[in-house]
């Protein structure tokens, strides 16, 4: 059992965890009555996937990718920002020196792509999170619409309310 934790839930322990909060979620959305108890499942749903996307998308020891004004990928940890440590730009010959010790080093080797962080997955998770923000005040608008028609936030009161509004029309 200690061998099965070790090698398979230790190593992956974020992702257990956004399972677990991902099950959580479905079930609020799934067991409750309450429509705002729902959107608060759903929210949390939306949270433990937006989270198992990011941590997908980071590299251990990796940097954002960075291109100098020549077109070459430079990694952050090489980036030279070519400002003196009291603020004040170095000389000409400081700066072309410069330029030069860079471009060496690109015509030396190629860029490691294991090196280079992948932005796209952070990028799309705030959209997610944009559209999910938006979808949430439009449910929590038609919730409170629902509430002035029927008088109950409960799925299941709302439900027969419009059983018997049927049965009389």
């Amino acid at each position: 059992m200690a061998e099965f934790i070790h090698e398979n839930i230790e190593p992956y322990f974020n992702y257990w965890v956004y399972v677990i909060i991902m099950m959580i979620g479905l079930w609020a959305l799934i067991a409750k009555n309450n429509l705002i108890k729902k959107l608060i499942g759903l929210s949390i749903f939306q949270t433990a996937i937006i989270l198992f996307y990011v941590s997908m998308g980071v590299k251990e020891e990796a940097t954002i990718p960075i291109l100098d004004h020549h077109g070459h990928e430079v990694a952050a940890s090489e980036h030279r920002l070519f400002v003196e440590e009291d603020g004040q730009k170095p000389a000409e010959g400081d700066h072309a020196q410069a330029e030069h010790h860079q471009a060496e080093d690109h015509d030396d080797h190629a860029t490691n792509p294991d090196l280079i962080a992948n932005p796209l997955p952070h990028v799309l998770m705030l959209t997610a999170i944009v559209v999910g923000v938006a979808t949430l005040g439009v449910a929590l608008s038609i919730s409170q619409m629902i509430f002035k028609e029927f008088g109950s936030l409960e799925e299941n009161e709302i439900l027969e309310e419009i059983k018997a509004s049927a049965s009389d029309g």
